[in-house]
């Protein structure tokens, strides 16, 4: 429990504690499990202070100095820390909840089990920072400093990255086995189709993902059922660097054209295989990307019954082969 005196000191007058403080600098302030509440703390020096379990919510620590003191437990949700000093500070488990921590200085802070979800840290220097088992939401870090966080605890190897919202995605992916599972899946088994599957061809859609799925191959689909947008090129160039290959029906290609060409030229490590139907030609700009030497020759069907057949040896196991040569080429 904190200490009456010092809790009543603080509470009264912000300036007088500092002035105190200065005066007896062998003094370690207890204010462990202390109500401050809204309280306004501008400028309050708490070097050292002990905040465990403290109620800051809403409170104004702006321009605080908090080096060194223990907020472990603390609850600061929606406390405003602007400009704060929380060099060394021991923020472990404690929930800064939409708490404004914006041009903060917090040189290797023990954030360890923090819930920072919607937490302001614009501007903040997180240099060294301790982030193990962090929830780090839709935080704010426009001009953060986030260099050498360390992602784990204190009894197994130091693994560091500079970004917060990365750090709990690296740890999981390297503690978590069924992470890991879908990261391999997606980038070994994945394929993605694309295509124009207008309701007369949806059974070409079908039957490619039915092949697909008997070489134990995860088909992702992206049909052209709407014209395209940029929201729409965007997420269409994200999943085809996340796949094995791409299978590109080409058939009616009014509306897949920009978005094969980006893909072509821009990921030489992902070979496309490009299908037509018998009777329509392929667009101007196919000349151009038939020439990538990821990019297979034109496979020819004249409908349903004959694609069927020769999706294995026509389509699948040459891409495929394509792109298990090319991972080859990648690793050396």
């Amino acid at each position: 429990m904190a200490n009456p005196r010092h809790l009543r000191r603080l509470k009264k007058d912000v300036e007088a504690w500092n002035a105190w403080l200065e005066r007896h600098r062998n003094i370690m302030p207890d204010l462990s499990e202390a109500n401050l509440n809204g309280a306004n703390l501008d400028g309050a020096k708490l070097m050292g202070t002990n905040l465990r379990g403290a109620y800051l919510i809403g409170t104004t620590l702006s321009g605080a100095t908090l080096d060194g003191a223990t907020l472990d437990g603390a609850i600061l949700r929606e406390a405003n820390l602007d400009g704060a000093k929380l060099m060394g500070t021991n923020l472990s488990g404690a929930n800064l909840s939409g708490a404004n921590v914006a041009r903060a200085t917090l040189h290797q802070a023990n954030l360890t089990g923090a819930l920072l979800v919607e937490t302001n840290f614009e501007g903040a220097d997180l240099t060294g920072c301790f982030v193990y088992g962090i929830a780090a939401w839709n935080v704010k870090l426009e001009g953060t400093k986030q260099l050498n966080l360390v992602i784990t605890p204190p009894d197994e190897p130091r693994i560091t990255v500079d970004n917060l919202e990365v750090a709990q995605f690296i740890y999981l992916l390297l503690h978590n086995e069924k992470i890991r599972e879908v990261i391999d899946t997606i980038t070994s088994k994945a394929v993605l189709i694309l295509g124009r599957f207008t309701p007369e061809r949806k059974a070409v859609l079908d039957a490619m993902r039915e092949e697909l799925r008997k070489h134990d191959y995860v088909p992702i689909i992206f049909d052209f059922d709407k014209p395209a947008r940029r929201d729409t090129h965007e997420t269409i160039t994200m999943l085809a660097r996340m796949v094995r290959f791409i299978v590109a029906d080409i058939t009616e290609p009014r509306s897949i054209p920009q978005e094969l060409v980006s893909i072509v030229e821009t990921m030489p490590s992902v070979p496309v295989k490009p299908i037509l139907q018998h009777g329509c030609e392929p667009w101007g700009m196919y000349d151009h990307i038939k020439s990538y030497p990821w990019v297979l020759k034109l496979h020819r069907y004249r409908n349903l019954d004959d694609l069927i057949p020769s999706l294995e040896a026509k389509v699948i196991t040459p891409v495929a082969a394509r792109a298990k040569k090319l991972l080859k080429r990648k690793v050396k």
